[in-house]
C-alpha cells in the first residue's frame, strides 16, 4: 500500500479515475446501491469488475495492482490476507458498520484511509431503541400479554411508576446511537443517567444527562437501555449479580451485542416477573430453540432489525459514495476510522 494521505487528490482526478472494487456480497450489493449511487461512483471511480465480488484473493495481480480504492459492504471477506498484492490501495469505504474483520490497524498505519457507515447506521438504530424505551416506559409487553390472557383494558393505564412521565432511563455507553437518540429523549419527561468509562463528566453534563457508574444505574433506572461496544472487556458485563441489582418491574433493552450480557441470568429475573425484557440481539443468533426467553410474555426477541433494514440501506450506500466522492476530490473523510479509538468499535 501507498503512503499518501485521505486528503491527497487520487491521482490526477481531472484526468484520471482511481481504480476501484465493490467487495460486498450479491444482497449487500443490491440493497445499498441505488443506480443513482452507482451513477455517481462511476463518476468517480473506475470500476475494474463490473459488479460485486466477495473476495479479492482470486483476481489478477494486476487488476489488484490497478487499485487504489476498495468499497465494501456485508458479506466481504478479510482485506488483510491480500493487502502485500493491493501495493496501490489508499482508501477503504464500508457501506455497513464495524471494519474490524476487514483490515487491521498496521495497515491504517501504513498510509490506509478507512471509512465505515457506522453513524449513518446509528440513525435507524437510535430510533428503534428510543421507540422500545417509550413502549418500555408503558410496560407494553407486559400490558400485551396481560391483555391477550385476559381481554380486560380495565386498570391498563391507570398503575403508578408507569409511562414517560417522571420516569428514569439508564443508558449503558454514550455510544453515537446513544446521543443520536437524545433529541427525542429530550422531549419525554424523564431522567437520564449514563454509565460510560470514557465519557468526561463535562461532555455527560453537555448532554444534560447525569453520570454515574454502573451499579447505580442498575439500582436508579427504570429502564436500562444498553449501547456498549463488543470488546473483550465488555463481553459478558451483564450477568446474574448486575440484573438482580435492577428494580422491580424494570425493563432491560439491548440493541448493542448479545455477547455482552448474560441471557440465562436474564431469563431467570424475567421468568420470576421481576424484569421485562426487549432483546433486538442476542449471543448466539438466534438463541436455541429451548431457550427459556423465547416463551416468556414479558419478553421480546427481535430478529437484528434496529439497523438499517429495507430502504434504509440505501441511506448507507449513499453515504459511501459521498464519502468516496470526498476522498477523490482530495477531501478528508466526514465519518472516519481512527487508529486512536481501534479499541472501542464494537
Amino acid at each position: 500500500m501507498t503512503t499518501t494521505s485521505a486528503s491527497e487528490p487520487a491521482s490526477t482526478a481531472a484526468t484520471r479515475r482511481p481504480g476501484a472494487l465493490l467487495v460486498m456480497n450479491e444482497a449487500s450489493y443490491r440493497a445499498a446501491l441505488s443506480p443513482e449511487s452507482l451513477a455517481r461512483l462511476g463518476e468517480s471511480v473506475d470500476l475494474l469488475v463490473p459488479g460485486p465480488l466477495t473476495d479479492v484473493a482470486a483476481l489478477p495481480d494486476d487488476v489488484l495492482a490497478r487499485t487504489e480504492v476498495l468499497i465494501t459492504g456485508w458479506g466481504a471477506a478479510p482485506i488483510t490476507p491480500n493487502a502485500d498484492r493491493l501495493p496501490a490501495l489508499r482508501a477503504l469505504v464500508h457501506t455497513a458498520g464495524t471494519v474490524k474483520h476487514l483490515v487491521t490497524p498496521d495497515m491504517m498505519r501504513a498510509g490506509l484511509a478507512v471509512s465505515t457507515a457506522t453513524a449513518v447506521n446509528a440513525r435507524p438504530v437510535a430510533e428503534f431503541a428510543t421507540a422500545a424505551i417509550i413502549f418500555a416506559l408503558k410496560r407494553v409487553p407486559a400490558a400485551r400479554a396481560n391483555f391477550l390472557q385476559t381481554r380486560d383494558k380495565r386498570g391498563a393505564g391507570y398503575q403508578a411508576g408507569i409511562g414517560a412521565h417522571g420516569g428514569t432511563v439508564g443508558l449503558i455507553g454514550a455510544s453515537r446511537v446513544a446521543r443520536a437518540m437524545k433529541p427525542w429523549l429530550d422531549l419525554l419527561e424523564i431522567r437520564v443517567v449514563v454509565s460510560d468509562p470514557y465519557l468526561d463528566p463535562a461532555d455527560a453534563a453537555a448532554l444534560g444527562w447525569e453520570l454515574v457508574d454502573l451499579d447505580t444505574l442498575l439500582r436508579r433506572s427504570d429502564v436500562v437501555s444498553l449501547h456498549a461496544p463488543s470488546t473483550p472487556e465488555t463481553a459478558g458485563m451483564l450477568g446474574a449479580a448486575q440484573f438482580a441489582s435492577m428494580k422491580d418491574g424494570a425493563t432491560f433493552i439491548n440493541t448493542a451485542r448479545g455477547a455482552l450480557i448474560d441471557h440465562d441470568a436474564l431469563a431467570a429475573e424475567a421468568a420470576a416477573g421481576r424484569l421485562d425484557a426487549m432483546l433486538d440481539v442476542t449471543d448466539p443468533e438466534p438463541l436455541p430453540a429451548d431457550h427459556p426467553l423465547w416463551e416468556l410474555p414479558n419478553v421480546w426477541i427481535t430478529p437484528h432489525i434496529a439497523g438499517s433494514i429495507g430502504d434504509e440501506v440505501l441511506r448507507l450506500g449513499a453515504s459511501a459514495v459521498d464519502e468516496v466522492e470526498r476522498f477523490v476530490a482530495g477531501e478528508p473523510f466526514e465519518r472516519p476510522v481512527e487508529v486512536e479509538t481501534w479499541a472501542l468499535i464494537g
